[in-house]
């Protein structure tokens, strides 16, 4: 027997309305919310000295290292080859964001370069650029966060913890 449905109505399987946000940020709202949030995480991180000292020097488990943070910031993005303006509108919102994530790049991998890709993280924290790399990436994870409704010191996710908001929607 066919159910009788009303004019307009559409008859569907889902037993909730889907979810609007992905940890406090818009799902829908940038088209490439996925590289934004590898973007977010990778600045989130190089831009927390406590978490540096308390996760990644500490060999805690589930935070990956810097040079997982580095490949997050520019892998899929390829930032390391062009500027984060290539994509506002669809990873980054405005001009302003795109600057301070192209300021926080070249700062961190100019690092990166001077101490190898492989680098332990003791590396990138002894060199004396460090702190203005950090700043550059605070400034840039606080604009983005902002943006996106989101505390900007709450503490930074899990690896896992972003790969499976990453395969959610």
């Amino acid at each position: 027997m066919v159910e009788a449905m009303e004019p307009g109505s559409v008859k569907t399987s889902r037993r909730t309305a889907p979810s609007t946000t992905m940890g406090g940020m818009p799902v829908n709202d940038m088209p490439w919310w996925r590289w934004r949030s590898n973007v977010r995480s990778a600045l989130h991180m190089l831009s927390d000295p406590v978490f540096q000292r308390e996760c990644w020097v500490a060999g805690l488990p589930g935070y990956g290292d810097v040079t997982d943070a580095v490949y997050r910031l520019v892998e899929d993005t390829w930032l390391d080859n062009w500027s984060a303006e290539k994509y506002i509108g669809t990873i980054f919102r405005d001009a302003q964001e795109a600057a301070l994530v192209d300021t926080a790049v070249l700062r961190v991998l100019r690092i990166m370069h001077q101490v190898g890709a492989d680098a332990p993280v003791t590396s990138y924290m002894e060199n004396a650029d460090w702190p203005e790399a950090m700043r550059a990436a605070r400034d840039a994870h606080v604009r983005l966060s902002a943006n996106d409704g989101d505390d900007p010191d709450r503490a930074p996710d899990t690896l896992d913890a972003l790969a499976i908001r990453l395969r959610t929607v």
